[in-house]
This record gives structure tokens, sequence and C-alpha cells, in this order.
């Protein structure tokens, strides 16, 4: 990238459902152009470069040699993003990398070590935390508006055909995904959770395949928590539920409660209940399937502060250190349900990377 010329060139690696949403947000960013894809499958690489206007690649080397790329999008399976974001970071490419980081905190730790290794600087995507009602529910809670902070919950209630499952040979599989309905459809409201409410300490839990017979994973998940905070709370996944609800975080206090229902927040302060009519809502998103309700919008958000966060030298809001939090405790919740112990998150964690007080 020139000094004259404050933008990335952007690659998308994989062409899976996501892409085009990271497609579209890279579009209209301030500093990113998107210039290439790549994929193994020539029709599909493309059709997408068609759509997009922009340089197929099925090669993977060429796709890196490419002296337009700047800065790496993986979007493939999440078992398969250390390999691609390692080649990249030894081209010298930036990498942006679509939750969660891998499949596991030893596998995403190799990944952060391979960009640093390499001096190229690396970000995960969590767009939910660019949600206007998810930052005004994360700083009322900051400006302690809810007084003592006493317990939480969240669920994810979704539901996925088993067509979902077996028309994708990686899904619900341990090696490419990581798990199932926790790890995959879950890891956001995760995050959030532990984003807006502060460190979880500790966690038990029980997990089963109960209506997905022929998937490797869970395809429901309960789980109880302890926060650092001393609040305690409740978290449910599944992909089992028709009709599916919207995923819902809800934090309670001695001073009123906060209710984030899809993206849309309900604040009980001093006895007055209001609704946010924030345009950028949108209810049931994922719900009943991977995109319906799915904009581009967030992303782009997040796509504009990591390419300025790049640009200036800084830290982006979710780095790869910082991606590393949901993701141990989604690890952690397993292996709680798998010892039926009591399972504490720094034992997972146990990193230097995960320090930043974010």
């Amino acid at each position: 990238m020139g000094s004259d010329q404050p933008e990335y060139g952007i690659g998308i690696v994989g062409c899976g459902n996501i892409s085009n949403t990271h497609a579209e947000a890279i579009k209209r960013t301030k500093r990113g152009k998107l210039v290439s894809a790549y994929s193994r499958t020539r029709q599909t690489i493309r059709a997408f470069a068609k759509e997009y206007d922009i340089t197929a690649f099925t090669s993977y080397d060429d796709f890196l040699a490419d002296t337009a790329l700047d800065v790496v999008a993986i979007c493939t399976p999440t078992g398969t993003h250390l390999d691609y974001a390692r080649a990249a970071a030894k081209a010298g490419k930036h990498v942006i990398v679509e939750k969660p980081i891998e499949v596991s905190i030893q596998r995403g730790k190799s990944l952060i070590n391979s960009c640093e290794t390499n001096g190229v600087k690396l970000a995960v995507i969590y767009q939910s935390r660019f949600i206007d009602d998810v930052t005004r529910m994360r700083q009322l809670v900051k400006q302690q508006k809810l007084g003592k902070i006493v317990m939480a919950s969240a669920s994810v209630k979704w539901f996925r055909s088993q067509e979902y499952y077996s028309d994708s040979s990686w899904r619900g599989t341990y090696k490419l995904d990581g798990g199932g309905v926790v790890i995959n459809q879950s890891i956001h409201t995760v995050d959030l959770l532990q984003w807006v409410m502060g460190r979880i300490d500790s966690i038990a839990a029980f997990k089963g395949t109960f209506t997905h017979g022929d998937i490797e994973a869970e395809d429901n998940a309960v789980a109880c928590l302890k926060f650092r905070n001393g609040a305690i709370g409740v978290f449910e996944a599944s992909t089992s539920i028709d009709p599916p609800q919207d995923r819902q975080i809800e934090i309670n206090g001695t001073k009123g409660t906060l209710l984030l229902k899809g993206d849309r927040l309900h604040t009980m302060l001093d006895d007055q209940t209001e609704v946010s009519d924030e345009s950028d809502s949108t209810e049931s998103a994922g719900a009943a399937s991977p995109l319906a309700g799915m904009t581009f919008q967030h992303h782009k958000k997040q796509y504009d502060a990591i390419l300025e966060a790049f640009f200036h030298d800084k830290v982006p809001t979710v780095s790869g250190a910082e991606s590393l939090r949901s993701l141990a405790i989604v690890e952690a919740l397993y292996k709680a349900a798998d010892e039926q112990q009591i399972i504490h998150i720094d034992e997972i964690l146990d990193s230097p990377y995960c320090n930043s007080s974010n």
C-alpha cells in the first residue's frame, strides 16, 4: 500500500455463506478495496469474482503473490483458519478472520504467534459488538446504572434443519467446526455476555445431541456461570427450537434490568421501561437460518474500525488475543460438560495474550 493511497487491497478466502456479507461490507469501507478472492472450487470462485468484479484465484500461492493484496479475510471453516492465516502471515499479508479464531485455544494461539512472528496485524470478526444497542447496554453497565449486578442470562434458541448439517461435511464436526451450537451459532452471544458483564470465573455445564442424530457435536447445551464481579448466570444454546426465538441477553441489578432481545435493547430502570427504536436493530437475525436477517452493516462498522486501527498502527477492537476470551469460555463449557465438574476459565485460557483490560 503506497503512502499516498490510504487504502488496503483486501482478498477473501472462501466463498461460503458469509463471504458475500464480507464482500458487501468491504466494498463500502473507507480504507478498504475488495481486489480478489480465492476458492478451490473453480465454478464458485468464477461466479463470486464476476459478481464483485474482482480477480479470481484457485491457487492460494498465486492469490498471496498478488501485489494488489494487503489484507487476507479468511471466511473458511473454522478448523482451516490456522493454515490459511499462517501462509498469509508468511507472505507479509495482514489477517482478518471470521469468528471464531480457530477451533481451540491452542490453535488460536498458534495463529496469533504466526502473525506476531511475521510482523503482520490480526483482527477477528465479532460484528455484534458494533450494534448500537449492544454498545449502549455495555455503557449502562459500566456507568453502574443497574446498581450492583446480581444475575445475568443469555439464550440462543434457534433452529437448524438436518439438511443444514448433512449438506455440509464440516458443520457439527470437532475438527472443522470445533463443536456444535455453542461454538458456531452461539459464540457471538458468549462474546457479548462476557464483554458487557465482565470476565467469567467458572462454569458448570451439560450438553447433548437431541434432534440431529447424524452430527458429531452438540445441538443443545446449558451452563451455570460465575462472574468475577460476584454475579451468577445461566446460558442456553440450541438448534432444535421450532419456532426459533430471538437471541436474548438479560442483566439484572439492584436498580434495574437490561434485556437485549435480538439486537434491540429493552431498558427497565427506575420503574421506567424503554424499548429502543434503533434502525439497525434486527430482531431475529440468524434464528431460523444462517443468513436470516443478516445485513452487512455491522461487518462494515467493524471493517472500518479494523482498517483504521491497522492504518494508525493500533490494536483493533477485537484482536487475536481478545478473541481468545470467548473461545476459552466455549472450551471450558465443553470440558465442564464432558467431565461433569466446575471448570475455571483461567485453566483454559492461561495465557499472557488475554491480560488486556478491554
